[in-house]
């Protein structure tokens, strides 16, 4: 089975992580069949725009730690999406954290349904959200970045709306979406990708000027000795060694 399923309807494709027994961590072969859909619909004038969801109860838990992706080729995958002439649209209903929330950081709209919790709990596991804070620097409020990028606390989706991650949050997630859709679909194609170029030119001025020190410093911290310790924690359901 894949991990990434693709269905169209009125223009609009819908892309679904769809590994729910693994939280729909971003490993490699995830990382990989994302890239792929992506760049073939990116060339289709079929497309009005994507939407991307997720099977099970969690939209994306980050990086998997069993199988991590190279950072590199994350990056990649979201300046894909930053790039991509048509809107991308991010359907949560589920639980985001850490390298998720970059995912859902480079979609241009989303709506969160009551089912959808957020951390950024790098910190909690010795690392830090590095390549991710491009997209997210960029898109939340300063002090709510502050807050989540520092303590790792969970936080709900009326939040992420109030805080910039998210553009609606309600009780019904489908509801929500529908006038976000009915919107682009009744844009014109050309107008659209020119538009969605004015909004992410600060975004890709990011990665244009930090990749490389990001993606390096992602790296690094991986590698050190106390994300060896917290990632082992994580792995183990045990507390980590510096928690007070």
């Amino acid at each position: 089975m894949g991990l990434v399923r693709s269905s169209p309807q009125r223009g609009i494709i819908t892309f679904t992580l769809d590994n729910p027994a693994n939280r729909n961590a971003l490993s490699a072969g995830l990382v990989g069949g994302l890239a792929e859909a992506l760049a073939d619909c990116g060339k289709d004038p079929d497309v009005r725009a994507v939407v991307l969801t997720h099977t099970g109860s969690t939209f994306c838990s980050g990086a998997d730690l069993r199988e991590p992706p190279d950072p590199a080729v994350f990056v990649g995958l979201l300046r894909r999406i930053v790039e991509l002439p048509k809107p991308v649209v991010a359907r949560v209903d589920g639980h985001v954290r850490a390298g998720g929330l970059g995912l859902l950081g480079v979609c241009d709209l989303a709506a969160a349904g009551p089912g959808a919790s957020f951390a950024l709990t790098e910190v909690r596991i010795g690392v830090a959200p590095a390549v991710i804070s491009m997209p997210l620097l960029a898109r939340m409020d300063p002090g709510a970045a502050s807050r989540y990028f520092l303590t790792g606390e969970r936080f709900g989706g009326a939040e992420a709306a109030r805080a910039g991650l998210v553009t609606v949050a309600g009780d019904d997630v489908d509801a929500e979406l529908a006038p976000l859709l009915e919107g682009l679909r009744k844009a014109a194609p050309g107008a659209l990708a020119e538009t969605k170029k004015l909004l992410t030119a600060r975004v890709l001025d990011a990665f244009d000027h930090h990749t490389d020190s990001l993606v390096a410093l992602s790296a690094r911290l991986f590698a050190s000795a106390e994300a060896r310790e917290g990632m082992g924690a994580f792995l183990e359901r045990r507390e980590c060694p510096w928690v007070l």
